[in-house]
């Protein structure tokens, strides 16, 4: 039987081992954003990322990937929409957070590979589908001035978010949807949230912090986690000479796309201290 004296030393040792066991979370935070003290430590693990010029530049095909998933249709608008995983299952629990307040987030637009970003550019460009305020741009002779008229929303193939399976476009594709009724519920939900599962706003309104690139897409919103890296390597590996490969990609350089446009994002979507540019 062991004396009183060996029992309190005994319990003494026993106290001071405990405290020197590591603490231990429930969810272990990725090492490529534990030191982005903006995110909180709620994120799983991301998968590996593809950091080649082909990749950021969506020359792949998103249905043949074993980084991507499709979208299933009860969080979408329609079928055959992809995004990483590590993307759709950050959505699938901000989702399910929206519904618990009565708010129903649906993906309007997913990932868009060049061939479908070239497409989209493509018939604007050519006058098949109108800008905002129903203007064709095969009516503006300046090819530089068509392709900033085309840039006030739309990428150029090759220089788009979506290209990287980490953006959503959500519930509509007007800023006026989201300044009152349904359309304001999800949107100052999304403000107040959305960071809680690693997504940013990319695009919001212009002004002396965000002079450059695209105009305010309160729809469209990025996975931070993995985006950041992209955006990071997109500003070491891309120049506007490598924009091309569809109509009006001369413009690139005098546009300066690169810079303007990949990089021209709220600060709530870059890393601390990566991008250099």
């Amino acid at each position: 039987m062991m004396s009183p004296i060996t029992i309190v030393l005994f319990a003494f040792v026993t106290m001071l081992f405990a405290c020197q066991e590591p603490t231990k979370t429930s969810e272990q935070v990725p090492s490529s954003i534990a030191k982005i003290d903006t995110l909180p430590a709620v994120f799983g693990d991301t998968l590996p990322i593809d950091r080649s010029s082909g990749y950021l530049t969506g020359h792949f095909m998103p249905d043949t990937s074993s980084l991507f998933t499709n979208v299933d249709i009860s969080y979408a608008d329609r079928e055959g929409m992809y995004l990483r995983k590590d993307t759709y299952r950050a959505f699938q629990k901000m989702a399910t957070a929206a519904a618990r307040d009565s708010v129903k987030l649906v993906i309007r637009s997913a990932t868009r590979n060049f061939d479908y970003q070239k497409g989209i550019w493509e018939r604007k460009w050519n006058g098949e589908t109108k800008l905002s305020g129903n203007i064709s741009a095969d009516t503006i002779p300046d090819k530089k001035q068509r392709a900033l008229a085309i840039l006030r929303y739309s990428s150029m193939p090759g220089t788009s978010r979506h290209h990287w399976g980490t953006d959503i476009d959500l519930n509509a594709f007007n800023n006026a949807y989201f300044d009152e009724g349904e359309g304001l519920r999800v949107y100052q939900w999304l403000l107040r949230h959305a960071a809680d599962y690693g997504f940013c706003q990319p695009y919001t309104e212009k002004g002396p912090h965000r002079p450059s690139g695209y105009e305010e897409e309160k729809w469209h919103w990025s996975y931070l986690p993995v985006s950041h890296i992209l955006l990071t390597e997109a500003s070491k590996r891309l120049n506007n000479s490598m924009i091309s490969g569809f109509k009006g990609s001369e413009t690139a350089g005098d546009i300066d796309v690169v810079q303007n446009y990949i990089l021209g994002v709220d600060s709530s979507c870059i890393h601390p201290g990566q991008l250099s540019n």
